[in-house]
């Protein structure tokens, strides 16, 4: 079994993704962690060098990669359901919507210089935008567990609970 956590930068996955993986007694992959270890660089150098297209580029094959494996919590990218490919890929195996309003994502990222996404003048305004652009493609995963107000432990056993 894997697991896929997605949902918006700020949202928990990675953190969230690190803790369930000890839990479950699962391996943890975080793919923007693959990609950097792919490309040898950072994702915002990666962003100013090449672009997002090279990005998502990479993000699809890093995802096929890692879904080789099994028995892994996944975090994952928040555009990596941009992709139709991903979003095919990901429907193959067990998705969890990590859900956050758009202020406690503001505060889970405001100081938080390596998401190039987010390297904007306002930042409430873009972070508003990419949810609402992107929130119909999260809703489509198996389980959605909101990450707001929660502590760790209580949006793991959550899932736990929606996964059982």
């Amino acid at each position: 079994m894997n697991i896929a956590l997605i949902g918006m930068m700020g949202s928990g996955k990675s953190t969230i993704g690190k803790l369930l993986s000890e839990k479950l007694n699962f391996k943890f992959i975080d793919t923007d962690e693959e990609i950097i270890k792919l490309a040898n660089c950072s994702i915002n150098k990666i962003f100013e060098e090449h672009g997002e297209e090279t990005f998502r580029s990479m993000e699809k094959v890093v995802l096929s990669k890692v879904l080789k494996s099994d028995n892994q919590v996944i975090a994952t990218g928040g555009g990596i359901i941009k992709s139709i490919e991903n979003r095919n890929l990901l429907k193959e195996i067990t998705t969890i919507y990590l859900k956050a309003d758009d202020k406690t994502i503001y505060e889970r990222v405001k100081n938080d210089n390596s998401r190039p996404l987010l390297n904007t003048e306002n930042l409430q305004q873009t972070i508003q935008t990419i949810l609402s652009e992107r929130q119909y493609l999260y809703e489509q995963s198996q389980f959605t567990v909101d990450t707001t107000n929660k502590t760790q432990n209580e949006v793991i056993n959550e899932i736990i609970e929606k996964i059982s």
